[in-house]
C-alpha cells in the first residue's frame, strides 16, 4: 500500500502480493485431503501443509516446462485422487461404522501413488519421444484424438 495525498491507496504490487498469498493458501488447502489419504499423524499433516505453503507454487513454476511433456498426467492424477477418495471413505467406514470394512495401509497407498506416477511419466516420455509435437493439455485424450484425425486428413498425409 502506498500513500497519495495523505490517504492510503492500493497499488498493483499490493494486489500481486494478495494474489500470490491466495495461491499459496489454495495449494495448502488442496493438499489437506491428499495427506489425510496417506496418514492421520498430526505432525506429518502439519508438515505437509507447511511445505505446501512454502514451496509447491515455486516447484510448479520450476517444472512447468516438463509438465507440457507429461501428456498422460491428466489420466494419472484423477486415478490417484480417486484412489485417495476411496481410501478416505474406507477409513471413515472402518472407524465410524463397522470394523469389518478394511483399511488400506499407508505403505500400500504410497506404492499405488508412486506406481501410478511412474507409469504415467514413463508412458508420457515414451509417447513424446515417438511424437515430439504433442503437448499436454486439459482433456488430453480428446485433444490427441482430434489432432491425430486432423493429421490423417491433411494433404501431406495423402502424399505419404
Amino acid at each position: 500500500m502506498a500513500e497519495e495525498d495523505g490517504t492510503k491507496v492500493i497499488t498493483p504490487l499490493f494486489l500481486v502480493f494478495i494474489a500470490i498469498g491466495t495461491t499459496d493458501l489454495l495449494f495448502a488447502l488442496d493438499s489437506i485431503p491428499a495427506i489425510f489419504g496417506i496418514t492421520q499423524h498430526p505432525l506429518i499433516v502439519f508438515a505437509a501443509n507447511a511445505f505446501a505453503l512454502l514451496g509447491l507454487r515455486a516447484l510448479y513454476f520450476l517444472i512447468e516446462g516438463l509438465l507440457e511433456r507429461l501428456v498422460y498426467l491428466s489420466l494419472g492424477l484423477p486415478l490417484i485422487l480417486a484412489f485417495i477418495g476411496v481410501k478416505l471413505i474406507l477409513a471413515f467406514l472402518h472407524q465410524d461404522v463397522t470394523r469389518s470394512i478394511p483399511e488400506i495401509p499407508s505403505p500400500i497407498s504410497l506404492a499405488v501413488i508412486m506406481t501410478t506416477l511412474l507409469v504415467t511419466v514413463a508412458a508420457s516420455m515414451w509417447r513424446v519421444r515417438r511424437h515430439p509435437e504433442e503437448r499436454a493439455h486439459a482433456g488430453a485424450l480428446r485433444h490427441f484424438r482430434q489432432e491425430a484425425s486432423n493429421r490423417r486428413n491433411t494433404p501431406e498425409a495423402d502424399e505419404r
